[in-house]
């Protein structure tokens, strides 16, 4: 605010802010990782990362995993099967998909004998075959963890194993921490730390959590990338990127990380979810899994345990009714049955514990429904992500017909004639 009221004006002119931000910000982060680009959002950053990795080489093609999302931009859509395969648009022939390494769902599964080497394997094969057809890998780029993928953590090794593979190749390895950075693992501050001190990615991006909100991110890479950027004779600007404001808001979000210890947070409060989640997994059938580290979970909701079919249209009931009892969810992987868990760094014990006994109370109530009726739960035709009341069954759903509350608290918490702004330990639970 004070910053705002000084100054702010584009990046062409020195400022002070972007040279103390850009120091700190490097402090947390392996050495050889020194030179920063600032932008404005995580599309943004991601976006110039391929313009960097292409450069490094003058190679072009791109491997990305299976269901990534790496932001809107026309550049990112391209290398998102998240996005792509949704519409009319056919993956380029720049554009390799890798398997998801994900050990509880996907094609190598936690009774393989070595799914580390079996799902980076597949990496190596889409190089081999790529070079077959004359072209030449820029980069594999990777979310440190997935999350539209279904709140994934690869397999120990996968990543050191690819990179070595891309590397090889000629290509860089591209680490994006736009939802997964600054602390939420708990234990360290990058996710990508999670994997081992001799995993160092090329490039990192970040987002989101850098501004907590406010349009501000980042891309670190290596002096080597970024002397190979510049050499191209195209300078690299961004009128707004790391602005006086944006990057004293940067600033105070470390200060409130490092301040209210918000790492350490993540740790004890995202290890006393986790046990706690794992408690309803031993209780309700529709929990096929619980994973996580720190304050990124995910629950993988099946109708069958055996066969781990994705209960999809359960997910899309339990988020609507926790909704109702004041707990925001979102579902997502590829089939949208992994309850997503990415609360506020600030997220108490308290927070955790209520959110748990909502989700406890929803899953009793629609597993003895479904217990009642073999149809289970439908999608309603009428109510797209909705869900509707099976026959016979004895249980409170969301659907098109369905009468309004009297009251909704939030509703007149949130809307222009509010009274009074509820306290935080309220808030968080909406």
């Amino acid at each position: 605010m004070k910053q705002m009221e000084l100054l702010n004006t584009n990046s062409r002119f020195l400022h002070d802010n972007i040279v103390e931000y850009a120091k700190r910000l490097c402090a947390t982060l392996p050495e050889k990782l020194s030179v920063c680009y600032f932008t404005n959002s995580g599309s943004e950053a991601n976006d110039l990362a391929l313009r960097l990795a292409r450069q490094f080489r003058g190679h072009q093609d791109v491997i990305t995993l299976d269901h990534a999302y790496h932001g809107h931009l026309t550049s990112l859509i391209e290398i998102s099967p998240y996005k792509f395969r949704k519409g009319k648009d056919l993956k380029k022939e720049f554009v390799h998909v890798a398997p998801i390494p994900d050990t509880y769902r996907g094609k190598y599964r936690e009774d393989h004998a070595d799914p580390t080497s079996a799902y980076a394997d597949e990496v190596k094969k889409i190089i081999e075959e790529a070079h077959k057809n004359g072209r030449k890998i820029a980069a594999f780029i990777a979310e440190s963890m997935q999350s539209c993928g279904g709140q994934v953590i690869p397999p120990t090794g996968y990543f050191q194993k690819v990179a070595e593979y891309v590397r090889a190749a000629g290509g860089v390895f591209i680490a994006d921490e736009v939802q997964v950075g600054f602390g939420r693992v708990g234990k360290h501050f990058w996710s990508f730390q999670m994997h081992g001190e001799d995993f160092v990615p090329d490039i990192v991006t970040m987002g989101k959590p850098m501004g907590n909100g406010h349009p501000v991110a980042c891309v670190v890479t290596t002096k080597e990338i970024a002397e190979a950027f510049c050499s191209s004779g195209m300078e690299y600007f961004n009128t707004y990127g790391g602005n006086p404001v944006s990057s004293a808001v940067a600033l105070a979000v470390l200060d409130v990380i490092e301040n209210e210890d918000l790492q350490g947070n993540a740790t004890r409060v995202g290890g006393y979810l986790t046990e706690l989640l794992k408690k309803q997994k031993a209780k309700h059938t529709l929990i096929g899994d619980v994973r996580g580290v720190g304050l990124f979970i995910g629950i993988d909701l099946v109708k069958d345990h055996q066969r781990r079919t994705p209960a999809t249209a359960e997910a899309q009931h339990v988020i609507y009714k926790m909704k109702e009892k004041r707990v925001l969810l979102s579902a997502d992987g590829p089939h949208r049955n992994v309850l997503k868990i990415k609360p506020p760094m600030c997220f108490s014990e308290e927070d955790a514990k209520f959110l748990v006994d909502q989700l406890d109370g929803i899953l009793t109530v629609l597993e003895e429904a479904i217990g009642t009726n073999s149809e289970g739960v439908t999608i309603s035709e009428n109510t797209p992500g909705r869900t509707k009341k099976p026959k016979e069954a004895h249980v409170e759903v969301l659907s098109a017909g369905a009468p309004e509350q009297k009251e909704n608290p939030s509703q007149k918490r949130n809307g222009l004639c509010a009274e009074k702004q509820s306290p935080l330990s309220k808030r968080l639970k909406t």
